[in-house]
Parts: structure tokens; sequence; C-alpha cells
């Protein structure tokens, strides 16, 4: 009889220290371990701390600008002695597709684009390879919303400045890949469900192409950058850019500039305040913008789930629900070989706004922008899941072993009572 009420204290013990370790772990993600690095409101706060963040542990280039009601409110540049400013020229990586699904949603407020139509009614130069998936099911929403059903997964492979970048329908065919590996471009999975797709932007890219007649760079030239002032965003080759930043790796070696195949998906290259430039321009402060508050708002609805949150609308990522919980924290992060890292993100509620542009650190700008969403929302943004959860570990471990010692002290009160 002993033995048994052993076992089922320790089986109790067991049981509550699991339930206490999961919810410690779920509501993780709603930041209950986690405090901002400054106090609601503290700009100046904010500014010091990635300005610190950045001489730390960055080992190249970067420009930071913070915008606080619309207006810019601080700035941070580094490294100094090779003359970074607002002017600075980085790399975008996937920012890019912002860029470009914004492009779409120009060409849909026009009426040339239907958003629920299959994307090969616009296509004469390229189709999607016959599957056993529907290619009608892979709609211009989805491609947008990474939901078509591709499972490419690209990540483009870079050239060299010496090689000749191939035509898009080339590159629609054969696909550089940054893992080395043949990809394909096809649908691999029913439509509907969230894969990631770098591949669906080339797709998009082909699809302004047809309807506008125009090359791509030109039309976002033309919708974008000329009516909007981003006087130095471009599409070329960086190491022919005046007064490009330097392509450093994660130990802080320059490397060679590189050519990207997709301008869509990765080829994008802008200054701080050119980007700013456009960030104001979605809240309305820039005359130009070419695209309808409706608009922009349309494209932070959620789209695509994961476990049942919303992480991605039209060509958005969805960092995390604003304080009032009526709309969302969104932009785009960018990443590319060997350590270019990127990140805009907006808060519509606040009209404030993080452009942080990184070369020689892989992760610094998304870890930045990270750090900004929980200072504006109080909940950890949805690329912070990781640390989201390692912030749990010490809460977890401590009740834990709280209804370890609870129990213990319990069980031994109650049988030293009988005996």
């Amino acid at each position: 009889m002993k033995f048994l009420k052993v076992t089922l204290v320790g089986l109790a013990a067991i049981l509550l220290m699991a339930l206490w370790v999961g919810f410690a772990g779920f509501v993780s993600f709603y930041g209950w371990w986690m405090k901002p690095v400054a106090p609601e409101g503290d700009a100046d706060g904010f500014l010091a701390v990635a300005s610190r963040m950045i001489d730390e542990e960055g080992k190249g280039n970067a420009a930071l600008i913070l915008i606080e009601d619309g207006e810019t409110a601080g700035s941070v540049f580094a490294d100094e002695a090779l003359d970074i400013d607002d002017m600075t020229v980085f790399p975008t990586a996937s920012f890019s597709k912002w860029m470009a699904a914004m492009a779409v949603m120009t060409l849909v407020e026009d009426g040339l684009v239907n958003l629920d139509a299959p994307v090969s009614d616009y296509l004469t130069r390229w189709t999607l390879p016959e599957g056993e998936f529907d290619n009608d099911q892979v709609t211009v929403r989805r491609l947008l919303s990474h939901t078509s059903g591709l499972t490419d997964g690209l990540g483009f492979g870079e050239y060299t400045a010496e090689e000749t970048i191939p035509t898009l329908e080339e590159s629609l065919a054969h696909p550089r890949a940054s893992s080395g590996e043949d990809v394909r471009l096809a649908v691999g999975q029913e439509p509907g469900v969230f894969a990631y797709s770098g591949g669906g932007y080339l797709i998009l890219e082909l699809l302004i192409e047809e309807v506008t007649g125009e090359a791509y760079a030109d039309y976002i030239a033309q919708r974008f950058f000329v009516p909007l002032g981003m006087e130095v965003s471009t599409y070329d080759f960086l190491g022919e850019v005046p007064h490009a930043s330097a392509n450093y790796d994660a130990e802080g070696n320059e490397q060679p500039h590189v050519q990207f195949a997709s301008a869509a998906a990765t080829g994008l290259s802008s200054s701080a305040r050119d980007l700013s430039r456009l960030v104001k321009g979605t809240m309305r402060e820039r005359r130009g913008f070419p695209l309808s508050p409706d608009a922009l708002a349309e494209m932070r609805k959620p789209e695509a789930f994961v476990l049942g949150a919303p992480i991605w609308g039209l060509g958005t990522i969805l960092y995390a629900p604003t304080r009032n919980g009526e709309d969302f924290v969104f932009g785009h992060d960018g990443a590319n070989d060997p350590a270019t890292n990127v990140t805009i993100r907006i808060n519509p509620e606040t009209r404030d706004a993080i452009i942080v542009l990184v070369t020689g650190h892989p992760r610094l700008a998304s870890e930045i922008g990270g750090e900004w969403v929980l200072w504006q929302t109080g909940v950890p943004d949805v690329l912070s899941t990781d640390k989201a959860l390692r912030s749990a570990v010490v809460p977890a471990l401590a009740g834990a072993g709280i209804i370890l010692l609870l129990v213990i002290f319990g069980a031994r009160a109650l049988f030293f009572r009988r005996s």
C-alpha cells in the first residue's frame, strides 16, 4: 500500500511538472518571460540599445533608421571609417519580395490582374510543368502568400561578376539554388498550405513583365522609385553601383559582390534613406505612393498560417499583432550569403517603423527587428520563436523544482503524520 501511495505521488508530481513546463512554454509566445530592451515609448533608449548591438556584434557595415509617428527619430551607421550613411546602397536580399508584392498589387488595383485567377492565365513565355496537382489552383494570391503548393524552397544562388545572368525563362526552367541542389519549379503539394517559395516570386516577376510589357526593373522604377524619390535604389550589379556597402562574411572578411538571377525575389539594392521614403509612403506621408490604403490593408490580412497562427499576408510577414489587436506589425526580412541581413518592419497602429541593413552578420538585422517588435507590442515576433522558448527555460525549471519540493515535503508530512 505504501509503495502504491509513493507511486501515485510520484506520478502526480510528474504530471504537475509537465503541465507547468507546457504552460511556461505556451505563454512564452505571449512574451511572459521576455522584457523589452527599453520602456514603452522610449525611442532614445531603444536606439541606444540597437546602436550597442551593432557596435558589439556587427563585423561589417550597418545602417539603421528609426521612425516614430511617421518621422525619422534617429539613425545609426557603421562602419564610419568606410563613410557609411543613409545613402549607402545595401543588398536587401528577400526584402525584394515585398517590393515585388506591392508591384503586383498595383496591377490588381489597375484591374489588370485578378488575385484569385490562375497565374497561368497571364503567362505565355513559360508554363508550370504538369504534375499530380491542379496547376489552376496556383493563383496570384497563393504565390504572394507562399501557399501555392510550390515546394522549391529557393534560396537563389549567386552568380559571380564574370558570369552572364540567365534570362528569366532560363531561370524558371533551371534555377540556381543557394543549397547547390538541383531544384525544379513545380507544384509538389496541395495548394493552400504554407511553404516558402522563392520560385513563386520568380513566376510573379514574369507575370509583371507579361502584363505590363515592360522589363521588371523598369516597371518598379516607374511606379515606385521615381515618384517616391528613391534616388539610388537599383537592380544593377552592386559591384558597379557608386557608394555601395562592402560585402562581408560573418568573420568580417570582405568578399566580392555577387549577382542574382531573380530581381523580384532577391535582386533589389537600396539605401536607408530610400527605404525610409518607401516606408513613409505606406503611411501616406509621401505623395506619389502607388497603392491605396485599402490595398495596403489587404496585404496585411492573414493568408498563411502555421499551427493556427497567422504568419503571412500578401507578400508581407505578419510579425505580431499590434497592441490593440486589430492589425499586424508587417514588413519583410531578407538574408543572403555570406552574411547579408535586412529587416523593414512597420507598425500601422503607431506609424512607427524600423529599417536595418547589415552586411557582416547573418542575423543581426532580424535580431534588432525582433527587439523592436517586442518593444512595440509586448510580444515576440514570429521569427523569434526560438528566443521565446529559451526565455521559458528558467521559469519552467524553477517552477518544476518548486512543484517537486512541495510534493516531496507534502508527501513526507502526510506519511509521517500517518505513521
